[in-house]
């Protein structure tokens, strides 16, 4: 299972406007949109989870495709670097 970032995306994307976008590539096993607080509008990014292949094919045919009149930026999620020590 690879888990992808997605970016750049516009504030009326919807859970179900990604999985129709991505299921054209594969089984979308998880998507978490990341929302504003207040207003419940997405803040432009967020993540999926794809079987491997399947995530390869959907970064090469997203990244930098035309989304509701923006680009996309499709990538694997980088693991966090420097936060071992932080307190939660």
């Amino acid at each position: 299972m690879k888990k992808l970032f997605v970016g750049s995306l516009p504030p009326t994307t919807t859970e179900e406007s990604l999985q129709d976008l991505f299921s054209q590539f594969g089984t979308v096993r998880s998507i978490k949109l990341v929302k504003d607080l207040f207003s419940g509008n997405c803040k432009g990014f967020g993540f999926l989870e794809m079987e491997g292949h399947e995530a390869r094919a959907a970064i090469a045919g997203l990244n930098g495709k035309s989304f509701e009149g923006n680009l996309l930026k499709v990538k694997y999620e980088e693991d966090k670097k420097g936060h071992a020590g932080r307190r939660r």
